[in-house]
C-alpha cells in the first residue's frame, strides 16, 4: 500500500472540507467517497482505506450539521426516531455538489463514483443513490440502514442491479438486527444485486467484515477495469 497521507482541504476551496488521498497513476481515477457516520469527520473512515484498490482516488468528506466537539451529521437526529427519506434531501444536494466537483480537482472519473458509508453515511449513501441512481457505480454499507419512505424507490427499481455491500453486527446496540435485516430487504426489493453478511459484532466492523468488505471492493476494481 502507498505511504502518502491523505491531505486536509478546506470549505473555502472545495464544497465540504474533506481529506483526500489521490494514487500516483495519472487518472482519469475510479472514486470512492468515504461518508462518515453520526458524530464522525472527514477523519473517522480511513482505517477502511486498506481495504481500497490502492489505484483508486479516495475522497472522504465533512457532514454539513456540526454537533459540537468537532463532530458532525448528516441531518439533525431526532431522539427515538428514525430517519426518513426526505431528511436526508439537503445532504444529498451538498454530497452531489462535491461529487461534481471531484472531476477538476483531482481528474476523478464521474462515471466511476463509488459510496462507502458507515451508520448514518451508509443510509445517506442509500438517499443518493435512490435520488441519483445514474451516479454511483456501488456502495458498502457499513453497519448501516435504510431511511424510511423509500416506497416509491422500491416500486420503480431505483437501484436497479447497483451493487451493493451490506455488513451487519448482529449484536449491534444502534440498529438492531431485526431493522438491519429489513432494510436488506428494503435494498434487494429496490433492484439492488446485494451481497447481505452478518458479522458477530456490534455497531463495528470485524475482522471477518473487513477481509469480505476488501473482497468485495477487489470485484468492483475488476469490474471498472472491464468497462
Amino acid at each position: 500500500m502507498q505511504e502518502n497521507k491523505p491531505v486536509f482541504v478546506d470549505g473555502d476551496t472545495a464544497v465540504l472540507p474533506h481529506r483526500v488521498l489521490p494514487p500516483n497513476n495519472p487518472g482519469p481515477h475510479p472514486t470512492v467517497v468515504m461518508i462518515h457516520g453520526h458524530l464522525g469527520n472527514e477523519e473517522v473512515m480511513w482505517i477502511f482505506r486498506q481495504t481500497l484498490p490502492e489505484e483508486w482516488l479516495v475522497v472522504a468528506p465533512r457532514a454539513i450539521v456540526a454537533d459540537g466537539d468537532g463532530r458532525y451529521s448528516w441531518h439533525p437526529r431526532q431522539q427515538d426516531e428514525w430517519p426518513a427519506l426526505s431528511e436526508f434531501d439537503t445532504a444529498v444536494a451538498m454530497l452531489l455538489r462535491f461529487i461534481d466537483s471531484l472531476p477538476e480537482l483531482y481528474n476523478a472519473n464521474p462515471n466511476q463514483i463509488y459510496l462507502m458509508g458507515f451508520s448514518q453515511g451508509a443510509a445517506a449513501s442509500f438517499a443518493l443513490a435512490m435520488r441519483e441512481p445514474e451516479r454511483v457505480q456501488g456502495i458498502a454499507s457499513l453497519v448501516g440502514f435504510m431511511p424510511l419512505g423509500v416506497e416509491e424507490a422500491i416500486e420503480t427499481a431505483r437501484l436497479a442491479d447497483l451493487p451493493v455491500f451490506m455488513a451487519v453486527g448482529t449484536e449491534d446496540e444502534r440498529i438492531p438486527l431485526e431493522i438491519a435485516r429489513e432494510c436488506g430487504k428494503a435494498v434487494r426489493a429496490a433492484g439492488a444485486y446485494l451481497e447481505y453478511r452478518e458479522y458477530d459484532t456490534g455497531h463495528k466492523l470485524n475482522g471477518e467484515g473487513m477481509r469480505k468488505l476488501k473482497s468485495w471492493w477487489a470485484e468492483r476494481a475488476a469490474e471498472a477495469w472491464r468497462r
